[in-house]
């Protein structure tokens, strides 16, 4: 079940409060988001990478990626200020359908095992997103005072990869721009365009780094793999 995956690059990363990039920022020797490009560019069934990024900042990014032999990323499009933008333009870039994944540039933990499961059940039934079952008490207070506690048992954290056939994905994103509509992530638009989502379980590792406290989480996350490719 071959894919093609799209990564949304062109973010500043504030809330990491670092100054440039976060996705530059290293996890041990390498940057946030060469771990994640990694995580592709070894899996056979991964066919090629779409990078959305900032005009700016494509020139280094082609650095690191001749640095660290990354080979499967076809093309590199000018991201938009917002993440549907940068997919939309990824989209437009892809012209050979199949299945395709939206995945962050700053998750470099998500496992090979989910992938395939995506883009299985994206082939098989149009959408799959990954996500975790909550663990917390849940409570829904749309103005500060709790109306109703939730059954978590229902509840899910969603993460990333999202993963689509890619005939359902562009038309979601055409419907949304008919209608100027900026939506949370691409399984919203897919849900407006009333096509069901299938959910394939994650794990909690798929941590991704949007602060100084997730790097710390990172680091210890690494130092487990790096453990677990050793032996």
């Amino acid at each position: 079940m071959n894919y093609t995956v799209m990564i949304p690059a062109a973010g500043s990363g504030q809330r990491m409060g670092a100054g440039v990039n976060k996705l530059f920022l290293k996890l041990g020797e390498k940057p946030i988001f060469i771990h994640t490009l990694q995580a592709f560019e070894r899996d056979p069934l991964c066919s090629g990478i779409i990078l959305a990024v900032k005009k700016e900042e494509e020139e280094e990014i082609q650095g690191y990626l001749e640095q660290f032999n990354i080979l499967k990323v076809r093309s590199m499009v000018e991201g938009g200020s917002e993440r549907q933008y940068s997919v939309d333009a990824c989209l437009e870039a892809h012209t050979e359908g199949g299945v395709v994944l939206v995945h962050d540039a700053a998750r470099p933990f998500i496992k090979r095992s989910v992938i395939h499961d995506l883009a299985k059940e994206a082939k098989q039934h149009g959408a799959a997103i990954v996500g975790v079952k909550a663990k917390d008490t849940m409570k829904l207070a749309p103005t500060g005072t709790v109306e109703k506690t939730m059954n978590r048992d229902h509840l899910w954290i969603v993460q990333t990869p999202q993963a689509f056939r890619y005939e359902v994905l562009k038309e979601a994103s055409e419907r949304a721009k008919k209608d100027d509509f900026l939506g949370t992530d691409e399984s919203m638009l897919v849900e407006r365009i009333g096509h069901p989502v299938r959910i394939v379980e994650g794990t909690y590792d798929n941590v991704k780094m949007t602060t100084q406290e997730d790097l710390a989480i990172g680091e210890i996350l690494l130092k487990r793999v790096l453990q677990e490719d050793e032996e």
